[in-house]
């Protein structure tokens, strides 16, 4: 195009970041700068949402600040998206910040702070918030309630689950939807309630998809049940529902026994179908640029310092009483080789990177495209307490606080 205008930039940045290329739709966002041109309300909104994603905190930083200079006042629509962005980037602080400074708060407001805290783990604030938004006359929507159960299941309240789900059409006439029985199952499966998760999924009135019997999966895996996670898996390859997400997890349960041979016709059967396991990408942001690695990543220009400050992690943390976590391995092989598996995880390639690029003492921020593995959250928080830095993790169940030694999921995750 000879002549492009704000709308053909906004429609451009929009697509990537609708279509999970969000480091795409920042850099054409640079670009236009560059150009010259003015983003309006539209592109903000588009360009909060591709840094939420990435977890690019310093670039969403900079656009709070634009916004405050050009408009001098943030609406409720742009207000919104930036409490999202910051708790999507693991700023809870700065989402606060926001939130307290809107002042006519409606139920989208409070609906995405509750999240905010969800995913985060601070299950007390968002139960605190969503008293305070019934008390302020706003009725919940069931947006709110997928929020506030997922609260609860990262707490492990169980009692205080089942009273919020019921209340759902008792008290407020709400109809419960696939993904609240979804945060149901999960605080079941993980509160180890596993018969009583199996149960909930099949009284669905709504046909359970893979993603419901996915999450009833994972806390077999959890809890090492096998029994019960072959039969899930036997009822979605029946139904065509399986995905690579099944498979893992199903090797995961074996590999968490040492039961090699399950493992092997896992893999056989993911072969079979033509199903190839997502690889775990971790990312880090320094200087508003987004770093990403791949487990054993040797393509970053300043690998060797990485991998030197990798060695200093794995001698400090030993130091420190450390014994890797191989039971995740999924391979067959010997106690060495899971350990030199586990130290080049991409989350700890990550953590290194960031070591050596920020600042001594600041807060390192780390966002992973899967579950954080054991023996990465344990050297994480060990991490946190040698050097006296915050690190916050964020893969994808959750945000993981590390500070001092210890971690704000408590080890329940």
């Amino acid at each position: 195009m000879e002549e492009r205008d704000v709308v053909s930039w906004n429609v451009m940045i929009d697509g990537y970041a609708q279509h999970g290329r969000p480091n795409e739709a920042l850099i054409l966002f640079r670009q236009m700068l560059e150009a010259r041109l003015k983003p309006n309300e539209a592109t903000m909104l588009a360009v909060l949402s591709a840094c939420g994603q990435v977890g690019a905190l310093e670039s969403g930083q900079w656009i709070h600040s634009y916004l405050k200079y050009s408009s001098g006042s943030i609406n409720t629509h742009v207000g919104t998206a930036l409490i999202d962005m910051y708790c999507r980037c693991g700023s809870l602080e700065d989402a606060r910040l926001v939130f307290d400074a809107i002042k006519d708060k409606d139920t989208v407001v409070y609906n995405a702070m509750i999240n905010g805290y969800a995913i985060h783990g601070f299950s007390g604030d968002a139960l605190n918030l969503f008293d305070e938004m019934s008390q302020s006359g706003l009725r919940p929507t069931d947006i709110t309630f997928i929020g506030i159960l997922s609260a609860c299941a990262h707490a492990g309240l169980v009692s205080e689950g089942w009273a919020i789900f019921n209340s759902m059409e008792g008290k407020y006439g709400i109809s419960p939807k696939i993904e609240h029985y979804g945060c149901m199952v999960n605080l079941l499966g993980r509160a180890g309630k596993l018969n009583e998760a199996y149960e909930l999924v099949k009284s669905v009135a709504i046909e359970a998809d893979h993603v419901l019997w996915g999450t009833l999966l994972g806390a077999c895996g959890l809890h090492k049940n096998i029994p019960l996670g072959e039969r899930i898996v036997q009822y979605l390859l029946e139904r065509g529902l399986a995905n690579s997400g099944t498979y893992v997890l199903l090797s995961n349960i074996y590999a968490a026994v040492g039961d090699w041979e399950g493992v092997s016709r896992t893999r056989a059967m993911m072969k079979q179908s033509g199903v190839h396991k997502e690889p775990g990408c971790s990312s880090v942001e320094v200087n508003n640029e987004v770093h990403e690695f791949l487990a054993g990543d040797v393509k970053h220009p300043k690998r060797r310092e990485i991998y030197a400050m990798l060695e200093q992690v794995n001698q400090w943390v030993k130091e420190h009483g450390h014994t890797s976590k191989t039971e995740g391995v999924l391979h067959d092989i010997g106690e060495s080789d899971k350990e030199r598996s586990l130290e080049v995880h991409s989350e700890k390639l990550a953590l290194a990177f960031g070591l050596i690029s920020k600042k001594r003492g600041s807060t390192i921020k780390i966002v992973k495209n899967l579950r954080v593995c054991p023996d990465c959250h344990a050297v994480i928080k060990l991490v946190s307490k040698i050097t006296g830095r915050k690190i916050v993790m964020r893969d994808r169940n959750r945000f993981h606080h590390c500070v001092d030694g210890l971690c704000s999921c408590g080890d329940y995750w």
